[in-house]
């Protein structure tokens, strides 16, 4: 399977611009993540740390989750993988498999998506309880697309290490 990402728009408006990039960097993290074993998924190429590719997927799925299901549409949901809310649980991917994590990831990139669609305009705001503050969807996307960045640079070089494979 190959992934295609989008190409942002060069002179799209806010929303459009903002929804382009999320897609692009969940897509790049997807093509990360293609052509690897569940055993290389879950390979650590920087010991000690234990993160892996699978973990960040699985992370991705529970950032996903939070701010988007909890924080902008007040859904009442625990985690996937803590029900006590302990963030770090879903980078323990030891035990995890490619279709068990891409299926909860990409559920709740299709949940972020539809809430996205559905909202009257990025001034929507949803209660974030960590930063006792409301924030607005522009905020979310915008985190997200920083949290995605981020792990995707982290994801370049677990790859790299995996396989010598570069670039995205």
């Amino acid at each position: 399977m190959t992934t295609e990402r989008p190409s942002p728009p060069l002179q799209g408006g806010e929303r459009e611009t903002l929804r382009a990039y999320l897609d692009f960097h969940r897509a790049t993290l997807a093509v990360k993540c293609e052509g690897l074993s569940d055993e290389d998924l879950r390979r650590r190429s920087m010991p000690p740390s234990a993160l892996t590719l699978l973990g960040l997927v699985r992370h991705m799925a529970e950032v996903e989750r939070t701010w988007f299901r909890k924080v902008i549409n007040g859904e009442d949901v625990p985690l996937v993988w803590s029900a006590d809310g302990d963030y770090q649980a879903a980078y323990d991917a030891g035990a995890s498999t490619r279709g068990e994590a891409f299926a909860a990831w990409l559920a709740e990139v299709e949940h972020a998506r539809r809430i996205e669609r559905e909202a009257v305009s990025l001034d929507v705001t949803g209660y974030q309880p960590r930063w006792a503050a409301h924030v607005s969807l522009r905020l979310v996307m915008h985190h997200l697309c920083h949290e995605y960045a981020r792990h995707n640079g982290h994801a370049d070089f677990l790859r790299e290490g995996i396989d010598g494979v570069t670039g995205a």
